[in-house]
């Protein structure tokens, strides 16, 4: 339930992009689709989403947020396991982890690579792409591209009257309970929607994606349902891009990448070539900048000289649920966590490590923890054999637990 387009043809790129990637990477070639990977495959192909679908560039600012060193280094961190105590390198080997950060109040605790990455690598973000497109709804709601997040979704996407998306608010398509039926599955063999998303893609006609939304029926009253939806996020981006008039990669570089501080371009993949990225996947970009982009949602939006890029409070509102729908176990029979805008939200519990925490996440173990309360940020990468693995998330949530303890002396 984490999201993710197919790609179902190779669109291979020249050489010149590759050696952009970086001389490590130059020989690399990515897989046609991410969910077909082999072991041997599968970081090459999280590592190279520029060979398998048109790209448009985030681009970093003039300025680098620096990451200093924390005062405490967290090299030595164990957590609680199954039989016992268990390392760093214990988890990074159980759970294939590409990359591990930590920060503490912008400082750098914890940085380790894994999977034949290093600090230039770039990895695909998977569904961590959909609250980074709730954070440019934010913006645009700043900047009054968005008037209120009341507003029907028609209102800056014309092309959704008619539909069942007409008369659905930004708001619900933010908390995805707009109520119409979508069924999110990651068999590439099988009949789901993601699955014929997929296909919309790999048909390379511009619109696709939106005329696809549009076709869907509808399943319940908006605001009373939560049904996770890689789709809806694709339809977010879409009306973002309308209200603002701009590509969302463009967008986001004016709006929070540059302003963040971000150390390196990123890139964004493509509907078609020139055409609307997807904004439910597809951001590719350094383990600091996705950091870095966690640290910008921790601060609320606050960027260098006490601008703001973001509503004051947008981060307790998009970090918590809202309504009874994306309510804490509500979203599926014996999942405890619950939704606020594309952001999953740990549950609340005074005194826990995780209270007020809530996160980014996609298939195949990619994390953007955000803990407002004691001041941590983390992200990892990993590349899970499986599209989601429950035991593999709870001991995630176990290490990062771990170092919120370890640095709240």
């Amino acid at each position: 339930m984490h999201g993710i387009g197919l790609d179902r043809r190779q669109l291979l790129v020249g050489a010149g992009a590759l050696a952009a990637a970086g001389p490590a990477w130059a020989a690399e070639v990515a897989a046609p689709n991410v969910l077909d990977t082999t072991p041997e495959n599968q970081a090459a192909t999280f590592r190279n989403q520029d060979q398998t679908r048109p790209v448009r560039a985030i681009r970093r600012g003039g300025t680098v947020r620096p990451l200093p060193p924390h005062g405490r280094t967290l090299s030595g961190l164990t957590y609680a396991g199954e039989g016992g105590s268990r390392t760093v390198d214990d988890y990074m080997v159980r759970r294939r982890t590409g990359g591990l950060l930590v920060l503490k109040r912008g400082e750098v605790a914890l940085e380790r690579y894994g999977m034949g990455n290093g600090p230039e690598s770039r990895w695909t973000s998977f569904s961590t792409a959909k609250s980074m497109t709730s954070t440019l709804a934010g913006a645009a709601l700043h900047d009054g591209s968005i008037r209120s997040l009341d507003d029907p979704a028609d209102l800056y996407l014309p092309a959704l009257k008619g539909s069942a998306y007409e008369s659905v608010s930004v708001r619900n398509v933010l908390r995805m309970c707009s109520g119409v039926a979508w069924k999110e599955e990651y068999d590439p063999n099988g009949t789901s929607d993601v699955v014929r998303l997929g296909a919309a893609i790999a048909a390379g006609r511009p619109g696709g994606v939106v005329d696809l939304m549009r076709s869907l029926p509808r399943a319940a009253p908006q605001g009373a349902r939560f049904n996770y939806s890689t789709g809806e996020t694709c339809l977010l981006g879409a009306i973002v891009a309308a209200a603002t008039k701009r590509p969302l990669a463009d967008y986001y570089a004016e709006k929070i990448w540059g302003p963040a501080g971000m150390e390196a371009d990123g890139y964004w993949q493509l509907e078609t070539k020139g055409g609307l990225e997807l904004a439910g996947l597809g951001v590719s970009a350094r383990l600091r900048d996705f950091g870095r982009f966690g640290q910008f949602v921790l601060e609320d939006g606050v960027v260098g000289g006490g601008g703001r890029a973001l509503p004051r409070g947008w981060r307790d509102l998009a970090g918590q649920p809202d309504v009874e729908a994306t309510g804490f176990g509500r979203l599926q029979p014996g999942y405890p966590l619950g939704y606020g805008y594309q952001w999953w939200v740990l549950p609340r519990a005074a005194g826990s490590v995780h209270d007020g925490a809530f996160t980014a996440q996609g298939i195949f173990g990619q994390f953007v923890y955000v803990n407002p309360l004691e001041q941590v940020v983390a992200v990892v990468w990993s590349a899970w054999r499986k599209a989601w693995e429950y035991d593999a998330e709870t001991e995630t949530y176990a290490l990062l637990g771990a170092a919120v303890e370890a640095l709240r002396a």
